[in-house]
């Protein structure tokens, strides 16, 4: 990856939102047209994750957002909101180096684990997170934050693909070792 991950700016803001469109058109291609058109975050909710210091851009070399991760604490694990790549910049390892950094902010806050929910079957998706350690978790593993997620997921459609809850461990080497269970929290709480 050429470029940066740092923290974003308010000045970023408005090149996520067009950002976010330009990655999700990618969807159409794999006839998942309802999630292209999608509308991405508003500025007021990614302004509450830059705020916090949770939401991160990949800059190229002229300091222009390529990618972006937000995240925030769920179940007592770091969980991915949202990682995106610009089409143009997809291949690079842009999304493994965001998705390292917020292992380190985990790991920082003393939380184990990094969680997400995703698509099982699209290719950018699950199968990519799998590379990079992540497990996909049985119902019975999800803590109440991930089953609110899910649920809300569910509520929004999102459901008429597969998707699945996935978690990794927050430490450096994330293959080292797969947990039997995951032992959640019962309450968030924010780490700022």
């Amino acid at each position: 990856m050429s470029g940066v991950i740092r923290l974003a700016r308010r000045g970023d803001l408005a090149a996520l939102v067009e950002l976010e469109r330009a990655a999700g058109a990618v969807f159409r291609s794999v006839g998942m047209a309802a999630v292209a058109d999608d509308e991405p975050p508003r500025l007021a909710e990614l302004m509450a994750y830059q705020q916090d210091a949770r939401a991160w851009i990949a800059a190229d070399e002229a300091d222009r957002p390529v990618g972006y991760l937000l995240v925030r604490v769920v179940d007592g694990n770091a969980h991915i909101e949202q990682v995106s790549i610009h089409p143009g910049h997809a291949g690079r390892r842009i999304g493994a180096a965001l998705i390292d950094t917020s292992a380190g902010w985990g790991r920082q806050h003393r939380l184990a684990a990094l969680t997400l929910t995703t698509f099982a079957a699209v290719p950018w998706n699950a199968p990519y997170y799998r590379l990079l350690g992540f497990h996909v978790l049985t119902a019975n593993q999800l803590g109440p934050g991930l089953r609110r997620i899910r649920n809300e997921e569910a509520a929004r459609s999102l459901d008429r693909w597969p998707r699945v809850a996935m978690h990794r461990l927050a430490r450096a080497d994330p293959t080292a070792r797969r947990p039997q269970r995951i032992v959640c929290a019962t309450t968030d709480r924010l780490a700022t």
